[in-house]
């Protein structure tokens, strides 16, 4: 009888649970899955809407043979291996920083997560009147005699758009890592003292070590947020940027505008399976160097 209700209880917290979740699994499975599985389907047939017959991998074949498809690749991993370190980089020297005890470090705090609250239209005007002809930047080269750039129509729109990624995303970043450096006991600086440890030390010896596990989370983050950068991108130089910042979102963009849904289909899977499997390979790293809970 005791086991009886105990099944019976598993079964009702069970059924709770599933109620309670339903509602994340339906959207998940309407706004996700089924789109996904639409877009496997597409990627092997020839047609605007996979209304042709099946031809195999010869989107894959074409699409990889793409020069354009090249250029936003390549340009999507170079933005990913220089933005990604930077912003962690910063981040953790901020969060450091705002972590010490000091007159206005709550102001501080809010200065760096303030970017996360604001209207991309309203960061993309900022940028413009720091960065354009006529610009804040410009008109300070002008007084020191330097020449003026076109930070927009050239190569420079990828140090544009590296440093617009980081200032709007490190907030959140800050927030991660100072997490992380609160959950560090602080017996092991008091034992680092008494040892007559220094700071530099401490930040090799105790911090940096003790955070490694939270970091590859916080990687994750910065590289799933490195690909929603297309949305500035696309607000601050169109459909068509420089050549420099014309990502795999781009690629995807007007292959959707122009109804190529089998090239946008393989472009889709393919940002897929590069973040799938740079999580996966990062969530074993993170294995290795022990669990954590943020």
């Amino acid at each position: 009888m005791v086991i009886n209700m105990r099944i019976k209880l598993k079964t009702k917290n069970a059924l709770t649970g599933f109620l309670f979740a339903s509602p994340s699994i339906a959207g998940l499975t309407v706004f996700f899955i089924i789109p996904f599985t639409i877009s496997i389907y597409l990627s092997f047939m020839q047609g605007s809407f996979g209304s042709g017959n099946f031809v195999g991998l010869k989107n894959y074949i074409d699409v990889f043979n793409s020069p354009t498809f090249r250029l936003a690749a390549f340009n999507t991993f170079k933005f990913n291996a220089v933005a990604v370190p930077m912003i962690m980089t910063f981040s953790l020297i901020v969060a450091l920083m705002l972590n010490r005890k000091f007159k206005g470090r709550s102001l501080y705090r809010t200065i760096f997560i303030f970017p996360l609250i604001l209207p991309v239209a309203s960061v993309i005007l900022f940028f413009r009147l720091i960065f354009s002809k006529n610009g804040v930047i410009n008109d300070i080269f002008i007084t020191v005699g330097l020449p003026v750039q076109d930070w927009f129509n050239s190569s420079n729109a990828f140090i544009v758009l590296v440093i617009l990624y980081v200032w709007k995303n490190c907030g959140y970043n800050i927030i991660l890592f100072l997490a992380a450096l609160n959950r560090i006991p602080k017996e092991f600086y008091e034992a680092a003292e008494t040892d007559g440890a220094n700071g530099r030390i401490k930040l090799f010896k105790i911090t940096l070590p003790l955070i490694v596990p939270h970091s590859f989370f916080i990687f994750i983050i910065s590289v799933i947020n490195s690909f929603k950068a297309f949305r500035e991108a696309y607000i601050l130089c169109g459909t068509h940027p420089h050549s420099s910042i014309y990502m795999l979102q781009h690629f995807m963009n007007n292959n959707f505008q122009n109804l190529n849904y089998a090239r946008l289909s393989v472009g889709a899977i393919f940002v897929f399976v590069v973040i799938f499997l740079l999580i996966f390979v990062m969530l074993k790293l993170k294995n290795k160097a022990g669990d954590f809970e943020l």
